[in-house]
């Protein structure tokens, strides 16, 4: 533990305590030190009785490492490892080796700190000021902060990605699947990315992202390679309800390779397409009562506010009104599902939310450098967000609704049921 001694008053004036960072690295040194020194002698310790053949110590401190900088939370710090001189031989008759598991060899920065530079990338940070940007935080002798190391951090997401596309789906099951088209631009290229992204809803209630994929303008062909190429790694039960966009690719896809799924159309794109066919004075009384069929308690409810808003802007704004009813049954499926279930299914907000940061990356690089730079950015993204979604409110219920049981107007309607409720743990 660091601790504040007071200087005697003999001393320089000139003599200043240091600043609140520079006490926190060399706390955090001196704690270090302290915890590598342990462990060497830990080691030291549980090999003390193991002796050569003259009766010497086979496993000894050797003094100190050559001091290298570390760069942690706390800042960049130097120090010199203690050393342990290991004369054992394996079985093989390879000699032993003492490795810390607290600094392992060649390390240079805190695993928390090398994780934090994809994120700030992902984030919007550019790769070249990063070490103007931490320099004031981590220190002027930060490792790994140029552009070539940054890069080389974000050069495994590839294999990552690789592997998650090629993943077995065997013997899962999905209650719910959001599905949505999301472009952004690439630099150099005329054509933007259209990333096919989809996220289902396990029995337990767990969200899990389900899919990432270059498709092509949201047609039907790039829907159907994307749902038969779920299908052949495993997933063979379709889900209950999709929840998407007015896009007319993955329907048109969905009810050739999931005939059996129903759909629900998205209320807050539905929102937007209405009210952009208005006036903008106009648009906050329209928009309370668009609020009005959306957050219904009841079908009922919803149609009464439904013919409110076409009796009221039909006469002038018939654009408006055809955008609304078009495709009105897809937007109440959800009222054939529990109550719980209706925030989580009435949007597609779950896709949309993260991709606000792919939209301040690419205001930050001018677009992604290339497709598949673009889908590796969106693809991690997802899978960082990934870890904070909450699962779904009446998680209990998805048994039921998975085994067929009838709710209307979010209450159930059949006889009581008994689910064996899926652990859904399964790799």
């Amino acid at each position: 533990m660091l601790k504040v001694i007071e200087k005697p008053a003999a001393r320089e004036a000139s003599e200043e305590l240091l600043p609140l960072d520079e006490i926190a690295r060399e706390g955090a040194r001196r704690m270090l030190i302290e915890a590598l020194k342990a462990e060497a002698d830990d080691y030291v310790e549980r090999h003390r009785g193991e002796r050569d053949e003259y009766g010497r110590a086979l496993v000894v401190r050797n003094g100190r490492a050559q001091g290298r900088k570390l760069t942690l939370g706390a800042g960049t710090v130097e120090l010199k490892a203690p050393r342990v001189d290991d004369r054992r031989r394996d079985e093989q008759g390879g000699r032993q080796r003492f490795t810390s598991h607290i600094l392992p060899r060649y390390m240079r920065r805190s695993p928390k700190v090398a994780e934090v530079l994809p994120i700030l990338y992902l984030r919007g940070l550019s790769t070249g000021d990063f070490r103007p940007a931490l320099e004031g935080l981590l220190g002027k002798d930060a490792a790994g902060l140029s552009a070539t190391n940054i890069t080389r951090l974000t050069a495994c997401w590839e294999k990552e990605y690789t592997a998650f596309r090629q993943r077995d789906l065997a013997g899962r099951e999905y209650v719910y699947v959001w599905v949505d088209g999301v472009h952004f631009n690439i630099r150099l290229e005329d054509d933007r990315l259209c990333a096919l992204v989809m996220i289902g809803a396990r029995p337990n209630g767990e969200k899990e992202l389900l899919a990432v994929e270059d498709g092509y303008r949201e047609s039907a062909e790039s829907w159907k390679a994307l749902l038969r190429d779920l299908k052949r790694r495993g997933m063979t039960t379709p889900p209950l309800v999709a929840v998407g966009d007015g896009a007319l690719g993955f329907w048109a896809a969905a009810r050739e390779v999931w005939p059996e799924t129903r759909e629900q159309g998205c209320w807050c794109h539905k929102l937007g397409n209405v009210l952009d066919k208005l006036p903008q004075r106009l648009q906050p009384r329209a928009k309370r009562t668009l609020h009005e069929m959306m957050y219904a308690e009841c079908r009922a409810d919803c149609e009464a506010a439904r013919a409110r808003f076409e009796a009221e802007y039909q006469p002038k704004y018939p654009k408006a009104v055809e955008s609304l009813t078009a495709k009105w049954e897809r937007l109440v499926t959800f009222f054939d599902f529990p109550a719980e279930h209706w925030k989580h299914l009435r949007t597609t907000n779950v896709i949309e939310s993260p991709f606000a940061t792919v939209r301040l990356r690419e205001r930050a690089t001018r677009g992604a450098g290339s497709r598949t730079k673009g889908l590796l950015m969106a693809f991690k993204l997802l899978e960082m967000v990934q870890l904070r979604w909450r699962h779904l409110d009446g998680a209990q219920l998805l048994p039921l609704v998975r085994a067929g049981v009838k709710f209307a107007e979010g209450v159930q309607v059949d006889p009581v049921k008994h689910v064996t409720r899926s652990t859904d743990n399964q790799p």
